[in-house]
């Protein structure tokens, strides 16, 4: 009996008309189309932003994918070996989302390259249900053997185990080529306080050293955990205490943390975080660039010289010179600088571009032409311990803000993959790209390993956590449950990630936008003798 529903299935499937086979990639309108929208859109960039510019950010981005798609493909290869060796049923091992541009069956497994480069997945089966992010299941569950608890347990913790060894392994590679890193990064020297803001309310200076802030130790001013920026930022208080260093004082002052109190945030924006209005200091103010017209080079200033003082006060940042502009647009300012041993003094009468038109609002009105200044940048090594150890201290840090009472850090503060993405971007077109992005891959990697062991169904924690739930009952969940709650969960997990990017794209749009918006030119000046 088996054997003749075997054979009529057979011919059935012999009969039924085989579909039209697609055309090739050459004659297919949606290739057509997708190539002239790109080069519409490279052709504008070039117009916009020079020919040289768009080959280097395209060759960044190119660089953006293959790092991002690592992360996540050595994730999914965690699983697909995992599931292997523990002898489970793979469907599908895909590398990038969307329509298969190229794929291959191989002992029953199908390995499919997409058109999206965006991650991976691997289809397994035996494991709960994942539909919704998956699509059909190719093999009924009922003609499958079920895998057991171990197995599953054994197959979930391996992503995150292998996205571990990945930070591991990067870390190990920044141990080796070094860490940048800016002085201004580094210290706690307060290098200017904007005018008018919680600092400048309660008496803080440029030069005070910051010695602790709301009762916790502060060993720099950015980054996570013992920095002046996520001190503030993760602040609950109305008040909170800023112990500093004024000379040979030890002072407090209580400071009023304010959300953004410069700018406004609609609702569709991501919201602002707590600042109380300082910034780092410089090592030195040592000029690099000076436009050509500007009031400074009219003044006599010149690259390389080192600007100490301003109207007769120490300088710790460049900063002050814009929020000096800021309150006094038109006023001379007196710069002290130090040329080749000597002390000299320029006076300086601030001018008003002609170009970018328009200018921007919130940018002073005046300019005086330093174009850049020569940071100080030093290499550190820090071993693969403290790497790892100071991700895991950054995302268990972030948890904790999100989710404390009366924090102003919420979910909308958070990065997606666009977000992620714009940051990788943001490192690799420095001059120290490749350097600084190995470091941000061990966080990151460090982050989707502890992320994806929270005990929520679709995150791998959740496989484990249903896994040990079924060894405690001796048996599986019923899938009448499993289904809705897998989908359920998986549907909730989408429609995170797409609020996540609806800011993120706002925030890579809107610095598209500015960038090469205008370079700031002065009016021509009349020879000098």
């Amino acid at each position: 009996m088996a054997e003749s529903i075997t054979t009529s299935s057979t011919i059935l499937a012999d009969t039924t008309p085989a579909p039209a086979p697609k055309p090739p990639l050459l004659r297919r309108v949606s290739f057509w189309v997708t190539l002239l929208v790109t080069l519409a859109v490279l052709s504008a960039a070039v117009w916009r932003f020079g020919a040289e510019s768009v080959f280097f950010s395209v060759i960044t981005i190119v660089e953006v994918i293959a790092l991002f798609n690592i992360l996540i493909i050595v994730h999914e290869l965690g699983h697909f070996l995992a599931a292997k060796w523990c002898g489970l049923k793979i469907e599908k091992f895909a590398i990038w989302m969307g329509k298969p541009i190229w794929s291959k069956n191989v002992d029953g497994v199908d390995y499919i390259l997409g058109t999206i480069p965006a991650g991976g997945y691997v289809a397994l089966p035996q494991m709960a249900p994942m539909e919704a992010l998956e699509g059909k299941s190719d093999t009924p569950r009922e003609e499958l053997p079920p895998a057991s608890p171990g197995q599953k347990i054994i197959v979930a913790f391996a992503g995150p185990f292998f996205s571990f060894g990945l930070a591991l392994f990067f870390a190990c590679i920044v141990w080796m080529v070094g860490k940048p890193v800016s002085y201004s990064e580094g210290t706690t020297i307060v290098g200017f306080v904007v005018p008018h803001n919680p600092a400048d309310k309660a008496g803080i200076l440029p030069g005070d050293k910051i010695i602790s802030i709301d009762g916790h130790q502060i060993r720099r001013f950015m980054g996570m955990g013992d920095s002046v920026i996520w001190r503030i930022v993760t602040s609950t208080a109305d008040s909170i205490p800023v112990v500093v260093e004024r000379g040979t004082q030890t002072l407090t002052f209580d400071v009023k943390p304010e959300r953004d109190p410069e700018h406004e945030h609609a609702w569709y924006q991501r919201s602002a975080t707590r600042k109380i209005g300082i910034g780092p200091a410089q090592e030195s103010l040592i000029v690099k660039k000076i436009l050509p017209n500007s009031p400074v080079l009219v003044a006599g200033l010149q690259p390389n010289d080192q600007i100490t003082q301003m109207n007769g006060q120490p300088i710790y940042s460049g900063a002050a010179i814009e929020f000096w502009l800021k309150d006094h647009p038109t006023d001379l300012i007196t710069f002290q600088i130090l040329r080749n041993g000597e002390t000299k003094t320029i006076t300086v009468q601030p001018e008003k571009p002609i170009a970018p038109t328009p200018w921007p609002k919130d940018a002073p009105q005046t300019d005086i032409g330093i174009d850049e200044w020569d940071n100080s940048i030093k290499l550190v090594y820090p071993t693969p311990y403290v790497q790892v150890r100071e991700s895991v201290e950054a995302v268990t840090g972030t948890l904790a803000a999100l989710f404390a009472s009366h924090s102003n850090v919420g979910a909308s503060q958070l990065s997606g993959p666009v977000g992620i993405m714009k940051i990788f971007y943001d490192v690799l077109s420095g001059p120290y790209g490749w350097r600084l992005a190995l470091w941000f891959a061990v966080l990151i990697n460090v982050n989707l390993a502890l992320l994806n062991l929270f005990p929520l169904p679709v995150l791998d924690g959740g496989h484990i956590t249903l896994a040990i739930i079924e060894w405690i009952r001796r048996r599986p969940l019923s899938m009448a449950i499993l289904e809705p709650l897998q989908t359920a969960c998986a549907l909730l997990l989408i429609g995170y990630m797409v609020f996540i990017t609806f800011f993120d794209v706002q925030d890579a749009g809107r610095e598209a936008l500015s960038a090469g918006s205008g370079e700031i030119k002065f009016a021509p000046k009349p020879s000098s003798p």
